[in-house]
């Protein structure tokens, strides 16, 4: 099953980045955050990618010309222009890069890669969030039932701290460090699609994923949710980034569910 990869926005709300690279190319200990999604698919076997890319994609196309190289002890021989291989640790990958356009909103990026998907169910997500889903569940649950699409969806937590009050509701018992938001369930992407899904992508370009394809999806009774309730972290922000960037220095990454 291939895994296509959204990895086009712009991402202005980290521009302090973005300006110079696209925001799936941002790190997280030393490794872009494309890097760290792929790595959690790849742990439940799948490894046929598919990255859609629009602002700055030769940047991602250069990562992976060269990703052999980087993760490989090389010879060179100058004079001969030979370059030998010594051993390599480069995970067991196909990547398929496809230009899907510059402006083209998230469903007209995941239709121009029709030709490429078949007529075969596929994974889809963005290039911007990491958990520690279980694909395998799943997957499980999407050929439990007899839609055409799942959708991952989790409780975030709340921006800041809460107050837990005694019964009376005037004294403060203590304080709750950033509870869930309050029973409300979001999309955190990690989608299982169906081949028809592309029947609901009807403007091309100009289609949000999010909006018509999924709403009429949902209206025919064929969009389900798979519940995770661990962890889910979205990069919207430079914070974001620093808080995902200092889980991993302390050997605190809940989404690196992968050994090294």
């Amino acid at each position: 099953m291939k895994v296509l990869l959204l990895a086009g926005g712009f991402g202005t709300r980290m521009s302090e980045e973005t300006e110079k690279k696209p925001k799936p190319m941002i790190q997280i200990g030393g490794k872009p955050i494309l890097w760290h999604i792929m790595k959690l698919y790849s742990e439940y076997g799948f490894d046929d990618f598919v990255i859609l890319l629009g602002y700055k994609g030769y940047m991602i196309k250069e990562y992976f010309l060269n990703y052999f190289y980087h993760q490989s002890d090389i010879s060179i021989d100058i004079a001969k222009n030979r370059v030998e291989i010594l051993n390599n640790s480069s995970e067991n990958w196909k990547v398929t890069l496809l230009d899907t356009g510059l402006h083209t909103m998230t469903g007209g990026r995941v239709l121009r890669a029709k030709n490429v998907i078949g007529n075969k169910p596929f994974l889809l997500t963005y290039g911007d969030g990491v958990g520690n889903i279980d694909i395998a569940e799943l997957v499980k649950f999407h050929n439990g039932h007899e839609g055409i699409l799942t959708m991952t969806t989790v409780q975030p937590e709340g921006r800041f701290g809460g107050v837990g009050f005694a019964s009376d509701e005037k004294r403060v018992e203590n304080f709750m460090e950033k509870p869930k938001g309050e029973g409300g369930w979001i999309n955190a992407g990690f989608f299982v699609c169906e081949p028809e899904v592309l029947n609901y992508i009807q403007e091309g370009d100009s289609t949000i994923f999010e909006r018509a394809p999924l709403e009429n999806i949902a209206k025919s009774g064929k969009l389900f949710a798979y519940k995770h309730c661990d962890f889910w972290k979205p990069m919207d922000t430079l914070r974001d980034n620093k808080q995902l960037n200092e889980m991993w220095n302390k050997n605190k990454a809940l989404w690196k569910i992968w050994k090294d």
